[in-house]
């Protein structure tokens, strides 16, 4: 896992290799691709905002699904 702080970007490695290409999961996420069509690495553009939006959204849904206080 690399983080580059000045562009906000988290790259994660998932499988060592040459990448032969890559496609754009949503807006600022992109899947790269090894030779088989195998995801190797994954780039986070705006990473800082994603990882606390995703984390955000986890955390209220836990509270949705929690039963009441009785």
């Amino acid at each position: 896992m690399l983080y580059f702080e000045k562009e906000d970007v988290l790259h994660l490695v998932l499988q060592d290799g040459p990448e032969q290409g890559s496609f754009e999961l949503s807006p600022d996420i992109t899947i790269e691709v090894n030779e088989a069509g195998e995801m190797i690495g994954v780039e986070i553009l705006n990473a800082s905002r994603f990882i606390r939006d995703s984390v955000l959204e986890s955390f209220q849904a836990k509270l949705v699904l929690q039963p009441a206080a009785a």
